[in-house]
């Protein structure tokens, strides 16, 4: 049995596809009633994470940015005693009305929103900041050692994999998408995370791209796996100290309880 990355794998489904966008609205919508005054299922919200950079499976968790007024980020940012989980607690408690029966918790930095069906969305509150040279940044709030504001930077992230991923024939989301493929059924008591993998795959895989119909290859069937293994160690040298730059934003990324897994992935991808 091989584990080669497959061209257009790992698909979701139409109809999770639709209940995604179902209750990515619906989360929209209570959000927005709730800090805007307004009902609108599609303003000051987008998905993020795997879902937001193309590479999502259908087990894959849905990361979700909702953009608050900039002056709430005043109100939160001056209570005492721990603004930021006053804030999670405020969204959480705006999706609480739509879906009153689901269970709904503020974990750190995200508010998680888990379906009888076993879906699960993680709802990140963010203020927008606009810069001169046309950069977008995100910050949010982070409960952890009393309360502070970290900053992300998603479009540049799927810009950047966008591009990427068209270089490549679209080889990058392919790959992304298989890896999380094989984590998920054959080393799903470890952890690796979804920027993690994305991030590796964006830095690893070079020139490699899809051949066109009719184009020949060069290359012996499984040199591909066999090449992202070798980058693997290039890039990360110590296996137990390890950081990555994401994709675009280059902010930069703790991979050191993620770096196991992807070997152990990437060591089965390029077996023979």
């Amino acid at each position: 049995m091989t584990y080669f990355v497959k061209q257009h794998g790992e698909i979701i489904p139409l109809e999770t596809r639709v209940l995604i966008s179902k209750r990515y609205k619906a989360i929209t919508s209570a959000v927005n009633s709730e800090f805007w005054n307004i009902p609108s299922e599609q303003q000051h919200s987008m998905y993020v994470g795997s879902y937001g950079r193309g590479t999502a499976i259908e087990t894959s968790d849905l990361d979700v940015l909702v953009s608050l007024p900039k002056e709430k980020y005043q109100h939160y940012d001056s209570l005492k005693g721990n603004g930021q989980s006053r804030l999670l607690q405020s969204v959480r408690q705006a999706i609480l009305y739509t879906y009153p029966r689901t269970d709904i918790r503020a974990d750190g930095q995200v508010v998680k929103v888990t379906f009888s069906d076993g879906m699960k969305f993680e709802i990140l509150p963010a203020f927008e900041t606009k810069y001169w040279d046309g950069r977008t940044t995100y910050q949010y709030p982070d409960t952890n050692m009393g309360g502070n504001w970290l900053s992300t930077n998603p479009k540049a992230e799927q810009d950047a994999m966008r591009a990427k991923n068209k270089t490549s024939c679209g080889l990058l989301i392919d790959t992304c998408k298989h890896i999380r493929y094989i984590r998920d059924n054959y080393f799903s008591t470890y952890h690796l995370s979804g920027i993690v993998i994305d991030s590796f795959v964006y830095q690893a895989i070079s020139g490699w791209k899809w051949l066109q119909p009719g184009e020949p290859s060069n290359n012996a069937r499984g040199e591909y796996e066999r090449h992202l293994l070798r980058k693997f160690y290039d890039v990360f040298p110590s296996l137990y100290y390890s950081h990555i730059s994401a994709p675009g934003s280059d902010q930069l990324i703790d991979a050191s309880t993620s770096v196991k897994c992807l070997e152990k992935t990437l060591l089965l991808m390029a077996e023979a």
